[in-house]
């Protein structure tokens, strides 16, 4: 029999009559405590009419009530709709509200009742519209925009005109060291530097250091293969932080030992047909110690060693290292073959000379019948 009143009292709640909902359900209230699901039922149905009539406290006390239900699903009701009606009141802004000027209302309008004017004859007609054509997409507009975006895009994270010049320094057989030098005009580091030597720092064996002449990036001496390693990864960082997607560099190392020394091969080819020329920035790979001689391909050419840098200087100066300028928007290609002396296997020559000529002497000796030496008496 409680069910027929709940059944009865969500048919008026849904036409709206909510007094009558309250008057069905109150006198109900004592036989049904708000624990149980009957009375949890009830209580909801009189929250959502109090909420109707806009007696939100009392709705608000009656979903506090049924904090003690057993019904789960009813207690979540419960809550959610508690939530509705504590949740704060937004003011509206003015702004978005129209308000009418007060209007003088202390004249009567009998009195100011003015005689119908004349009406006037009609005029000639309006001209008609000037011609006009279908409207078309701004596109140089949109381009120039474009434009005026890259460049400060470039210009903040350049902040000026800045030198990266890259160095593979030849430690011996089979071992390298690879340093990057970046230097800005303005004499400050630029936002992509700092970028730049984190992410270094943070996946390759760069370390950092300050220099006079700015900022220095270096390996310690490492295998070759790890060496070129870095330096394919350090370029891959570039591009990604200057937002300039590369295809993979081509680092290839072959090196052949004969005892007396090594043949060493290197080929770097570096794709950069996708980079367009970016105004004020230099980029450049010094190759140490090595002579001209041992270049086999170039392109582009190699570039004056003394004609830019001087930190790297010393040696290309004397002619003991080669700068190669890799340029935008082309294949950049370099093949080295040179050779170096193995100071173990100059050394194990030198003593193997040194026994042939002693047995050499002693031999000769022994012919012009001096005999084996011997200890004094």
């Amino acid at each position: 029999m409680a069910l027929d009143p709940l059944a009865q009292a969500r048919t008026l709640l849904e036409r709206g009559e909510y007094g009558k909902v309250l008057r069905l359900l109150e006198p109900l209230l004592p036989e049904h405590a708000p624990a149980s699901a009957i009375g949890a039922g009830m209580r909801l149905l009189m929250a959502t009419a109090l909420m109707g009539q806009g007696h939100t406290d009392r709705a608000a006390d009656c979903c506090r009530s049924l904090r003690s239900c057993v019904d789960p699903d009813l207690r979540a009701q419960a809550r959610d709709l508690l939530m509705v009606l504590e949740a704060p009141e937004l003011q509206r802004p003015r702004e978005w509200s129209l308000t009418m000027p007060e209007l003088p209302i202390g004249q009567s309008l009998e009195g100011t009742a003015t005689p119908l004017r004349r009406r006037r004859a009609p005029g000639p007609p309006p001209p008609p519209p000037l011609p006009v054509g279908p409207t078309r997409t701004p596109s140089g507009f949109v381009a120039l925009a474009g434009v005026l975006l890259v460049l400060l895009l470039v210009a903040s994270l350049l902040g000026g005109c800045l030198d990266v010049h890259s160095q593979v320094r030849f430690e011996g057989p089979g071992r390298l060291q690879v340093s990057h030098l970046v230097q800005s005009s303005s004499g400050r580091t630029t936002p992509w530097q700092r970028r730049f030597a984190a992410a270094l720092q943070s996946s390759t064996p760069f370390r950092s250091g300050a220099v006079s002449e700015g900022q220095r990036l270096q390996t310690p001496v490492l295998p070759a293969r790890e060496a070129l390693q870095a330096l394919g990864r350090s370029l891959e960082l570039a591009a990604s932080l200057a937002d300039q997607p590369l295809p993979p560099p081509r680092l290839e190392w072959k090196e052949t030992n004969w005892l007396l020394g090594v043949q060493q091969q290197l080929l770097l080819e570096f794709d950069l047909t996708t980079v367009p020329a970016l105004p004020g920035v230099d980029v450049s790979l010094e190759l140490s110690p090595l002579r001209p001689a041992a270049v086999k391909r170039a392109d582009p050419p190699l570039r004056d060693p003394a004609s830019r840098f001087t930190e790297p200087g010393a040696s290309a100066a004397a002619g003991q290292a080669i700068v190669w300028a890799p340029l935008p928007g082309r294949m950049n290609r370099l093949e080295l073959r040179c050779w170096r002396w193995s100071g173990l296997g100059l050394g194990a020559l030198a003593i193997a000379l040194a026994l042939a000529l002693v047995l050499l002497l002693q031999t000769l000796r022994r012919g012009l019948g001096f005999g084996l030496p011997e200890l004094p008496a």
